[in-house]
């Protein structure tokens, strides 16, 4: 990942709240952040919209009336 996106985060929090992080679990969950992103951009590129139908489309698909 280019940068550590805990500060910008934190300064963030701040400016639209005015809240400092408040305490050690904010700062935890904050650490949950940056591992979530750096999932998600383990996945770019490897995901397609086309490969197969969402759940729910393939939900109704299924429950279709016969030539509807």
């Amino acid at each position: 990942m280019a940068s550590e996106p805990v500060p910008p985060v934190m300064e963030a929090i701040r400016l639209w709240t005015g809240v400092e992080c408040p305490n050690a679990a904010g700062l935890r969950s904050l650490d949950d952040f940056t591992a979530l992103i750096q999932e998600f951009e383990a996945l770019r590129g490897t995901l397609v919209f086309e490969d197969e139908p969402s759940s729910f489309e393939a939900a109704l698909r299924a429950e279709a009336e016969p030539g509807a």
